[in-house]
């Protein structure tokens, strides 16, 4: 289906609308924070919380506000019936939900725009440490308006790594716990924070050296992959294939250890758990 005609939308303005959209969102976060959370289940690990419901529709507002063509695909809501358009926002109002409900503070809101199936801005906002991750494409990544990029690790046994688990963990054999005991026993250090956008914001600030996880969402990515990328990083797919925020896994790295991830990744893939 062909598209109507649309404006092009600068980059600038993109970006000033989904700040604006983070910010206001993550004030709702720490107001919900002080003020008492409330939890209903999706399944068993899977929480949503009155923030995300909250945090969701104020970023929707103000993108529309902005932009009443435009689509949003939100965690919670699914995608917003708009007119056909260039323009697409992937949001998650709150990454790290089981993080929030419990008090710990390692979450965020990721807003991420898209124009023609490309992405094109990437906004991570940590309300807890007032921490805004933005990035336009072609454009440089920053973190609080000063230019970032990943790390010059270039071996997997000097690598700080990061990686997450899927809310079906029990359930599925694809649970990433044999890719987490593999690179254990490879790198310098593990971690596991909870929250994927951040991850991503952390391999392209040089915090981190590398991420990988399955079984991952548009939202969990879209903000961050841009980051990354306008930072020097490298993302794929588990085969090193060119990585789609619609895909389920994810291997993000500063690009030197890229090739040995993928490696350790693969052979973990070629030796499948016995039993």
């Amino acid at each position: 289906m062909s598209l109507p005609h649309e404006q092009d939308i600068s980059l600038d303005a993109l970006l000033a609308v989904a700040i604006d959209a983070a910010r206001k969102a993550g004030a709702i976060l720490i107001e919900c924070a002080r003020s008492g959370v409330r939890i209903e289940h999706k399944q068993l690990l899977n929480l949503v919380t009155n923030a995300d419901h909250q945090a969701e529709q104020r970023i929707i507002d103000v993108i529309h506000d902005a932009f009443p063509s435009h689509p949003v695909l939100a965690e919670e809501r699914g995608l917003t019936e708009q007119a056909p358009s260039r323009y697409k926002w992937v949001i998650d109002p709150l990454d790290g939900t089981t993080n929030f409900a419990h008090g710990f503070p390692a979450y965020c809101v990721s807003i991420g725009v898209e124009c023609d199936g490309c992405g094109i801005i990437g906004v991570v906002y940590d309300p807890t440490r007032n921490d805004l991750f933005t990035a336009q494409i072609g454009q440089g990544a920053y973190h609080n308006g000063v230019p970032i990029s990943v790390s010059s690790i270039d071996h997997l046994d000097r690598a700080l790594l990061v990686t997450g688990f899927a809310y079906d963990i029990r359930e599925t054999p694809n649970n990433n716990l044999d890719h987490f005991v593999r690179f254990a026993l490879k790198v310098q250090g593990m971690r596991r924070t909870g929250t994927a956008a951040l991850d991503l914001c952390y391999v392209a600030a040089g915090r981190f050296d590398g991420f990988w996880e399955v079984m991952l969402s548009p939202w969990d990515m879209a903000a961050g992959v841009v980051i990354l990328r306008e930072a020097g990083g490298h993302v794929t797919d588990f085969t090193g294939a060119s990585h789609s925020i619609y895909g389920r896994e994810l291997v993000a790295s500063n690009g030197l250890i890229h090739q040995a991830m993928l490696d350790l990744l693969q052979e973990d893939i070629r030796s499948p758990r016995s039993g």
